[in-house]
């Protein structure tokens, strides 16, 4: 049956709000710090090591292009010499964003969704059943499968960000497309079959696909740390770390919205289900052997 889609949008805000509540339970808070302890240590051990090999290669691969030297030799001689220098930086910070929003999502999905899920199910959803349609590993090869995917997508678009509208609009796109696909199969993993999950992502896909590109806009936003000027370069360690911060409440806060949502529905599509078990007629060979409905006397075998 095809659910009205103010019912839909409905289900969607109420579990906006709900998800909105819980990130500010101290619980959320301090479970955010893990994956943001993770992502830092990571993000700033690897800049440590190899920021400036990556800078020196990036000015390296712009310097063989003629083109660019003849755009660098243009900005020298209206007075923009400066931006030569910074350059190089800005590529290596454009290509690492990616990386780090992937990662935070994934740490994320690993590290809380499921303490997330479990307090989203202790509080709303505390009879609804646990099938355990996933385990662990499946989780994990599922979200790293589509971890890669969405990698090679966000490569394949690059030459497409200097199109100034579409820089706006295609890696958030991905993020989002990635977060409904990581998402989507944790809040499931443990409470529904898998017959269950199949039929929830497939008839809840819009929705679920709404909720991922929203969150994906949102988990864009901390990228605009970067955007507001070169100078921001030399502040970049206490960016990293807001911005990594920033990136784990969004996808916290997703995780939050997909397991009310998630659950929500799979609550709903038990309950649709329920009425066709109880009211399952008896068996005519059972009715035909029941002494009360025969008299007493045994019943007569029918014909073979």
């Amino acid at each position: 049956m095809r659910i009205p889609y103010a019912v839909r949008m409905k289900d969607m805000v109420d579990s906006f709000w709900r998800a909105a509540a819980y990130c500010l339970r101290p619980k959320v808070i301090l479970l955010s710090l893990l994956p943001l302890l993770v992502s830092v240590a990571a993000v700033l051990g690897l800049g440590w090591l190899y920021w400036e090999l990556a800078v020196a290669g990036v000015r390296a691969w712009l310097e063989q292009w003629s083109l660019v030297l003849s755009f660098l030799q243009w900005l020298e001689s209206v007075g923009a010499a400066g931006f030569n220098a910074v350059l190089a930086p800005l590529i290596v910070v454009a290509l690492a964003v990616p990386v780090i929003v992937v990662a935070s999502l994934l740490l994320v999905a690993w590290l809380m969704t499921p303490t997330l899920v479990n307090l989203v199910a202790s509080r709303r959803f505390e009879t609804l059943e646990r099938k355990r349609g996933a385990g662990w590993l499946s989780a994990a090869l599922w979200s790293i499968g589509y971890m890669l995917f969405a990698l090679l997508l966000l490569v394949l678009s690059l030459p497409l960000w200097f199109i100034p509208p579409l820089v706006l609009v295609l890696p958030p796109l991905i993020w989002g497309w990635l977060t409904y696909k990581v998402m989507s199969f944790d809040v499931l993993a443990d409470h529904a079959s898998a017959d269950e999950r199949k039929q929830l992502m497939r008839d809840k896909h819009w929705p679920l696909l709404a909720i991922g590109i929203i969150t994906g806009y949102l988990g864009a936003a901390p990228s605009l740390l970067w955007a507001v000027s070169a100078a921001t370069l030399v502040f970049a360690p206490v960016l990293v770390v807001l911005s990594v911060w920033l990136y784990t409440l969004v996808f916290a806060f997703a995780a939050l919205w997909f397991a009310h949502f998630g659950l929500s529905a799979l609550q709903s599509l038990r309950q649709q289900a329920a009425p066709d078990v109880v009211a399952e007629p008896t068996p005519p060979a059972a009715a035909a052997s029941s002494p009360a409905l025969a008299g007493g006397a045994p019943a007569a075998l029918p014909p073979p």
